[in-house]
């Protein structure tokens, strides 16, 4: 199917609140992870989210161009190509993105969307984050406000983060101790400043504990009933209906999580789980096995000539994607979102 276009990714969203489930959303860098995602989607039966951070962009430019803009394009424009053979329906995402690189990636991108539109198009990508994280939250709403008004003209969902995700993600440290829990009065501002849906619509990261990285199982501490008491805190706010979820939620840092607490934060209005660390693991591990068990094939041991049928990229490159199309399948599984697919 083609990339779905705003109203099938409004569709999406609306779909797995109502039916509490979430969309795995797959970090990507390459044409190949990009296939390996879009195959796990379909293996799964899931309609899916597909994303690239600043400095996946910056590698899909080249290396030594490190162009964000015009990686993105790139991948966009392949994503829109090659997706039209699966029949899942796959939207497109920018992660993260701070406050010095929002002219150099979010907003160049935002315009070309418009361009796009205006011109009687879709928007290249269906939703876009800016990560005001590191920023007084008056200020990340006062940015948010601005760019939800760019992204509704581009009809373009936004995504925000209110409070601090710990860890590392693409050189970006986050911070810690309560630093990574949002408070019910931060919802209620954020509701305040950016408004129910009427100003144009956004996804939320309100955090919850979540720290990005590697980690075991039971070593990050969730507290998944803040999204509970943020959800409540705005429904009091607004006069709302008790069974109301006013926020479209996003699951940073899920590595190491417990199949309880995900499921919990799912139950709490969460509808996109990023996905990259286990991913990124899952892509590279079976090209250390191939190589291990292919080496006198890929290396010209001993002056011979190897097995251009071994280095040829294309098959260890299969491994690969086949590896991470698994994980892709199990995440899917996680987050209730395998055979939604309409």
């Amino acid at each position: 199917m083609p990339i779905a276009t705003p109203e099938v990714y409004a569709d999406m969203l609306d779909r797995a609140k109502a039916g509490s489930f979430a969309y795995p959303a797959i970090n990507v860098s390459s044409s190949q992870t990009l296939n390996a995602a879009i195959r796990g989607f379909a293996e799964a039966g899931s309609d899916g989210i597909v994303q690239v951070s600043t400095g996946g962009a910056e590698y899909l430019s080249g290396p030594t161009v490190k162009n964000m803009v015009s990686g993105a394009l790139a991948l966009a424009a392949y994503a829109h190509e090659v997706a039209k053979a699966y029949d899942v329906h796959i939207a497109l995402h920018t992660d993260h993105c701070p406050k010095d690189k929002l002219d150099g990636f979010v907003r160049p991108l935002l315009a070309a969307s418009t361009e796009r539109v205006k011109a009687g198009g879709t928007p290249w990508f269906q939703s876009h984050m800016w990560d005001g994280s590191a920023v007084p939250l008056e200020e990340n709403l006062e940015i948010a406000r601005e760019l939800l008004g760019l992204a509704k003209a581009a009809d373009v969902i936004l995504e925000i983060e209110v409070g601090v995700v710990g860890g590392e993600e693409d050189g970006v440290e986050g911070g810690g101790g309560e630093q990574l829990y949002s408070t019910p009065e931060d919802a209620v501002a954020t509701v305040e400043a950016l408004g129910l849906g009427e100003n144009g619509r956004y996804l939320t990261a309100l955090t919850f504990g979540n720290v990005h990285g590697v980690y075991k199982p039971g070593n990050v501490k969730l507290r998944p009933e803040i999204l509970k008491r943020a959800q409540e805190a705005v429904i009091k706010a607004k006069g709302l209906a008790a069974d109301a979820k006013p926020f479209d939620l996003v699951f940073h840092g899920g590595s190491g999580s417990l199949a309880e607490e995900i499921s919990a934060a799912v139950d709490y209005g969460v509808v996109k789980m990023n996905v990259d660390t286990d991913t990124q693991y899952a892509f590279t591990r079976p090209v250390a096995g191939y190589m291990f068990t292919s080496y006198d094939g890929v290396l010209k041991v001993d002056g011979n000539v190897g097995n251009k049928k071994q280095y040829d990229p294309r098959a260890w490159g299969k491994v690969a994607e086949e590896g991470m199309a698994r994980r892709v399948v199990e995440a899917c599984e996680h987050l209730r979102s395998a055979g939604t697919h309409s």
